[in-house]
């Protein structure tokens, strides 16, 4: 089983920050510190940071719901938080989002090689195409634009970078101080890319990365989304409200992979779980009650607006969410509909649950929660999970104090680290230079037909 944590370079959650054992220190680098050393002393496979790149209007046209609760913002640069946290570690796997919207690839390419180098292959991207209209107009744009507009540009986006890490070869490097010799000019080229989005001369001013290419991470739901993680993801991250849901995802996603001439047994899938762990059930359900009552609607619906993109505030609070075309977040959406029509819930209910929601129904016992686990593997709806904090840095805590044991009990997680890059700990094989060729390709078959 692999286990990542999902962590804001900000506020935890929706109202993670209210909770009388949260820590407040966000904007310190001691706060990622001690989070990464709890995280490497459990033997996490990787931290993950997700990001966005404007404080949310989605609640009312307004950024006041997001400030007022905390919900999306503040939202540190996830890219220097996973540096903090890389240099006080020594085997665990850091991933930070970056968007292929509002960033370049070869800016994109040298900032990852170099954190690939510099923690000896622990670096991973997780791959977003933006999802609010608040990103858009940061940078020059009304709107965001339409879906498949951005994963056209994410496509082109994955394989100029893959092209650039490629540039150099394993070999280019001699630095033969007798002869003179640095390195080979014959074995780095230009990638000489002009394309619908880019145009990029390459080399990279960076040698071949130690994992080959860093893992990518995807979290995509929507069949765009999908296509696009059976293509370039190594890592799936996602979102499910029930077992039976998260059983056919995994099943359509490994068919989509093999599809696409990749081996599905190199592509992890990573639900979420917000795990809250108590003495017994009793216990595990009155700390997840206390955390409830922190949590206004008004709240719970900001974080979810900012979620799917969508005004909420255009309907009948008191009434039914409707089918809505356009969304920002696909996963989320689908399973906010899965729960509020299961339990007939109005917009305004659905605000408390979504503002303190326990992905995995994961709320229990260590025993319980492992059995869910083990359940959930069993079922081939996982290959581990991304834990999810109610608060940190205690709830991660909690989890390796309480949780990992019970799962080294089964045998189901390591005891100590054996390989020292990412895709050791996921195993994951290296990529051979050129693998992007085929999945570029692929992209370009698919086009056309």
């Amino acid at each position: 089983m692999h286990l990542a944590a999902f962590l804001n370079a900000g506020p935890q959650g929706t109202v993670g920050w209210r909770h009388p054992d949260a820590g407040d220190g966000f904007l310190d680098a001691d706060h990622y510190v001690r989070i990464a050393r709890v995280l490497e002393d459990a033997c996490f496979d990787l931290a993950f940071v997700p990001d966005s790149l404007a404080v949310p209007r989605s609640l009312g046209d307004t950024f006041d719901p997001a400030v007022r609760w905390g919900t999306g913002t503040p939202r540190l640069d996830p890219l220097p938080v996973i540096t903090v946290m890389a240099a006080v570690t020594r085997h665990l796997g850091l991933a930070a989002t970056v968007s292929t919207g509002y960033h370049e690839p070869y800016n994109l390419a040298r900032t990852f090689a170099t954190l690939d180098h510099l923690t000896g292959g622990r670096a991973g991207w997780n791959v977003v195409t933006s999802f609010q209209d608040a990103e858009a107009q940061n940078f020059g744009q009304d709107a965001l634009p339409g879906r498949a507009a951005r994963y056209d540009r994410a496509e082109e986006f994955l394989e100029v970078t893959t092209r650039l890490w490629d540039s150099w070869s394993d070999d280019a490097l001699i630095r033969d101080k007798q002869s003179g010799t640095f390195g080979r000019p014959d074995e780095v080229s230009a990638i000489d890319h002009d394309g619908a989005h880019f145009r990029v001369r390459g080399p990279l001013g960076v040698p071949r990365p130690p994992q080959g290419y860093p893992v990518v991470i995807q979290a995509g739901a929507s069949p765009s989304g999908r296509d696009f993680a059976a293509r370039w993801a190594d890592v799936i991250f996602c979102s499910h409200e029930s077992l039976e849901s998260a059983v056919d995802f995994a099943r359509d996603i490994r068919a989509r992979v093999a599809a696409r001439g990749r081996d599905p047994e190199q592509v992890r899938i990573l639900p979420a779980a917000t795990t809250v762990v108590g003495s017994n059930a009793d216990d595990a359900r009155r700390r997840h009650e206390e955390f409830v009552d922190l949590v206004a609607p008004e709240a719970g619906l900001s974080r979810m607006a900012y979620h799917v993109n969508v005004d909420l505030t255009a309907y009948d609070l008191d009434g039914p969410l409707p089918e809505l075309e356009e969304v920002g977040v696909e996963g989320h959406y689908r399973e906010i509909l899965e729960f509020a029509r299961r339990e007939k819930l109005t917009i305004r209910e659905i605000g408390k649950w979504y503002g303190a929601r326990t992905e995995g129904n994961m709320v229990g016992s260590p025993t319980e929660i492992a059995d869910t686990m083990e359940r959930w593997l069993d079922a081939g709806a996982a290959d581990g999970f991304m834990i999810q904090a109610t608060h940190v840095p205690a709830a991660f805590q909690d989890f390796a104090d309480e949780v990992v044991p019970e799962l080294r009990r089964r045998g189901l997680v390591r005891t100590s680290y054996s390989g020292t890059t990412l895709r050791d700990h996921l195993g994951l094989r290296r990529p051979e230079p050129g693998e992007w060729r085929a999945r570029a390709e692929s992209t370009r078959a698919e086009a056309l037909s």
